[in-house]
């Protein structure tokens, strides 16, 4: 292993595996990106994770970090921790659609074309 001074600055994070560094970077952009950041990276092996912060940094970068706080703010609601997901909301535009509201909208029920009076259904028993 080198020496972590003899590292160039901007290398030396991603050399060393800091994730520390990693977190304060992305949690810079907004706090509901850093919350991301920590749920991504709370895994047994949370250096498997890195690439995908680095690819939610590129989603800041991209789409600038008030859309990407906002989609982390509603995928954290979700508890949806995929960054493919953020990238879709961005992509499709869904980040700034509002939630549906826990109540389900009513059924309206249209009379069937081809209903039967209840009476045609009686079985008449001679007497």
């Amino acid at each position: 292993m080198s020496d972590p001074a003899d590292l160039p600055s901007d290398v030396a994070a991603y050399a060393l595996r800091d994730l520390e560094a990693l977190h304060r970077r992305a949690a810079a952009y907004g706090p509901h990106i850093g919350a991301y950041t920590a749920a991504l990276l709370d895994h047994p092996l949370p250096w498997t994770k890195m690439r995908q912060v680095y690819r939610l940094l590129g989603l800041v970068r991209r789409h600038g970090d008030q859309a990407v706080n906002s989609a982390c703010q509603r995928a954290l609601e979700a508890e949806a921790v995929n960054v493919g997901l953020i990238d879709r909301m961005l992509t499709r535009g869904r980040d700034h659609t509002p939630l549906p509201t826990s109540d389900p909208p009513a059924v309206v029920r249209a009379a069937s074309r081809f209903v039967r009076n209840s009476t045609e259904f009686t079985v008449r028993r001679p007497s």
